[in-house]
This record gives structure tokens, C-alpha cells and sequence, in this order.
């Protein structure tokens, strides 16, 4: 298991782009070097566009100023590079509960980044397309869009609310949106449904597994690492399910 990330409530957003950060021509060529060594351990690596966070600003106890810039994956092995620093990434995930007072928890499939991880769902934030707006509507687009890709469930964006904000070890930032409830049911036979329709079509799905709890302590039966964030968030979430008050 890894470390515990930071656990924010925050209630209002407001992002601002910045820059991308200029590299030497030797940390692009170490750059370079290890995320062709990425990929030729793990060929599904793909170079697509996301975006990484330049800064974070709190304006009031609960509203967060973001900064953020445009890079592609490629960006993120600068961490495997002595000396080198990547920019944190900005990602998205979604609590999805039941009505029996459980959430949903992944895992990543052995073809992804993150073999093995237990996670919610979600992902890196993808920048806006040109003279589109990068903002909280953006940000439950993209959190609407990860429940449809890794679970097979539709969710209208308007429907999820922001409900925390994360921040781990290595200061990647994460926005949790919560869902609305669905039944156990529904979301496991979207699951399956979802996993054949890729494995027909000769796809590795991007989740292996998917499992319903109902606390936090039910989070030492899962073999294999968990995401840093997993642990305060089922914490927080079993405490709103059940009404305790308190901070995250």
C-alpha cells in the first residue's frame, strides 16, 4: 500500500493556464530516453495530451485556485530522471455509491501505468480543445467521461458535484466528483458488459476488476497497491454515508 495523500474540502475552483516549463537540451534528451524505455517495457504507453498542475493557491478556506499547462505523457518521465523534477499531474475520479451505503473501487489492468492499483474511477485531465474554457464544467465532462470509458455507466456531468480535493506524495492534485447512487447491480453488470465489448473487439479494458465497500478497514482485503488517496476518501465517504460530522 502506499502513503496517505491530503485531503481538502473545497467548494469552488477557478483554474488559470500557464506556460509550459522550458527544458534544457539534456533534460529533454534524459527525458526522452526514459519514456522510450517506458514504452518498450510497456508498449500501450501512448504520448497523448494531458495536463499537469503549475501551481495551487487557496483564496478562502475552501476555494482553490489551480494552475495549470499543457503537456503530453511523455512530461511524466522526467520522474524517472535523476536530478529532474516532473510537474504534478491534474487528474479526476468519481465516488460512485449505492444505495446500500458502499462505493465502487478499480483496479488497473496489467497493461496500464499502474499495474494492479486499486483506485476510483478516473484519470488524468485532458486540456481543452482550442477556445474552449478550462473550468469546473470542463473538469465533470472529463469525470463524466471516465465512468462511461472504464465502467460502462453514463453519467450526465451536471450530476456530479465536487466533493473534495486530493493531494499525495509525489503533489499530484485530484478532484473527486461525487455520483449519484446507483444499485450494486447496474454497476457490475455495466462492468461486465463494458469488458466483453472490449475484449471482443481485441482491447485490453483499462480496469481488470471492480469491487463494492462498505469501509475502510474492508480496504486491507484488496492484494496490491492502492492509490494514496483510496484511504481518506472511503474514510470521508463512509463518514457521509452514515451522517457523522466532522472535517475530511
Amino acid at each position: 500500500m502506499t502513503g496517505k495523500a491530503d485531503l481538502f474540502d473545497v467548494h469552488r475552483l477557478r483554474l488559470t493556464e500557464t506556460a509550459a516549463p522550458r527544458l534544457s537540451p539534456e533534460e529533454q534528451e534524459a527525458r526522452d530516453r526514459a519514456w522510450a524505455g517506458a514504452v518498450q517495457a510497456n508498449p500501450a504507453l501512448f504520448d497523448g495530451p494531458v495536463v499537469a498542475c503549475t501551481g495551487v493557491e487557496w483564496e478562502t478556506p475552501h476555494s482553490l485556485v489551480l494552475s495549470w499547462t499543457r503537456v503530453t505523457y511523455r512530461h511524466y518521465a522526467l520522474r524517472l530522471v535523476p536530478g529532474a523534477t516532473a510537474l504534478p499531474s491534474l487528474f479526476v475520479n468519481v465516488v460512485q455509491p449505492t444505495g446500500d451505503g458502499r462505493m465502487l473501487v478499480v483496479r488497473m489492468s496489467p497493461s496500464t501505468s499502474a499495474p494492479g492499483r486499486w483506485q476510483l474511477p478516473g484519470g488524468c485531465v485532458e486540456p481543452p480543445g482550442d477556445h474552449e474554457p478550462m473550468d469546473e464544467a470542463a473538469l465533470r465532462r472529463n469525470a463524466a467521461r471516465e465512468l462511461a470509458e472504464e465502467i460502462g455507466v453514463d453519467a450526465a456531468p451536471e450530476d456530479l458535484t465536487l466533493w473534495a480535493v486530493t493531494r499525495g506524495e509525489d503533489r499530484s492534485i485530484g478532484l473527486v466528483f461525487l455520483a449519484p447512487p446507483r444499485p450494486a447491480p447496474l454497476l457490475q453488470e455495466s462492468f461486465a458488459a463494458l469488458v466483453a465489448a472490449e475484449q471482443a473487439a481485441g482491447r485490453e479494458p483499462e480496469l481488470d476488476r471492480i469491487t463494492l465497500i462498505g469501509s475502510a478497514a474492508e480496504l486491507s482485503d484488496l492484494d496490491g497497491p492502492h492509490a494514496d488517496y483510496l484511504e481518506p476518501v472511503v474514510r470521508r465517504c463512509t463518514r457521509t454515508v452514515h451522517g457523522v460530522a466532522g472535517p475530511p
